[in-house]
C-alpha cells in the first residue's frame, strides 16, 4: 500500500487501481471498494482463478475414490469431508441472511460438519452441486447494489461483509488442503494454465 496524490492505491491486480480516498465524504467510495474486492474473492473461491484455483475446477475431476480417501497416517479429512464442511457453514449462513434459521443446518460442533452422507457416487455429484448453488446464492447477495444490506448484523453473526470475509478466508484454507489431498493421490494436473 502505498501514496500517491491524495489516494492510496490498494491493489493493482487485472482489473486495473481501486483508489481509496482518504476524504470522510467519500465513505460510500470506500464502502464500494471494500464491497468489490469483497465480491472479487468470493468469485477467486468458486470459478476464477487468481492466486489458487477456484474449488469449481479443482473438484471437476475429482472420483468418488479420491473424494473419500484419506492418507493412512494422521488426523486428516476427505476431500468430500472438507467440501461437506465447508458447504455446511455456508449454507448455514445462507439461512441466516434469508431470515430462515428454522432450516439452517445443524452440528453438534465442528467435527461434525465434516461428516458424508451415504458413500454413492450420486452423494457425491450432489454434494458439489449443492455447494456450488449456495456459492452462487451467496454471491448474488454480495453483488446487489443495496451494498448498505452488506454492514447491518445479522442473527447470531457479525455484519454480511465480515462473515463474508471469513468465509472466504475459510474457503481460501480448505482448497489448499483439497489440493493438497489431489496432489498426494497423483489426481493433480502436472500441468496448470497458471
Amino acid at each position: 500500500m502505498y501514496n500517491t496524490n491524495d489516494k492510496t492505491i490498494i491493489s493493482r491486480r487485472n482489473t486495473g487501481l481501486f483508489y481509496l480516498q482518504r476524504r470522510q465524504d467519500q465513505i460510500g467510495g470506500i464502502k464500494m471498494v471494500a464491497k468489490t474486492l469483497l465480491l472479487r474473492q468470493w468469485t477467486s473461491c468458486l470459478d476464477e482463478e487468481d492466486w489458487f484455483p477456484p474449488l469449481e475446477k479443482v473438484l471437476e475431476d475429482i472420483t468418488l475414490e479420491q473424494a473419500i480417501w484419506k492418507p493412512s497416517e494422521g488426523a486428516t479429512n476427505s476431500i468430500w469431508e472438507i467440501v461437506c464442511h465447508l458447504l455446511f457453514y455456508k449454507k448455514r449462513f445462507l439461512m441466516r441472511i434469508l431470515g430462515d434459521i428454522a432450516n439452517e443446518p445443524q452440528a453438534e460442533n465442528n467435527d461434525a460438519t465434516f461428516q458424508l452422507p451415504t458413500v454413492t457416487w450420486q452423494n457425491w455429484e450432489v454434494t458439489k452441486q449443492e455447494y456450488l448453488y449456495v456459492h452462487r446464492e451467496l454471491e448474488k447477495i454480495l453483488a446487489k447494489p443495496e451494498y448498505e444490506e452488506l454492514y447491518k448484523e445479522l442473527p447470531e453473526e457479525q455484519s454480511l461483509v465480515i462473515e463474508l470475509k471469513s468465509l472466504v478466508m475459510h474457503d481460501a484454507y480448505h482448497i489448499g488442503q483439497i489440493v493438497f489431498l489431489s496432489k498426494m493421490q497423483g489426481a493433480w494436473p502436472k500441468k496448470r494454465s497458471f
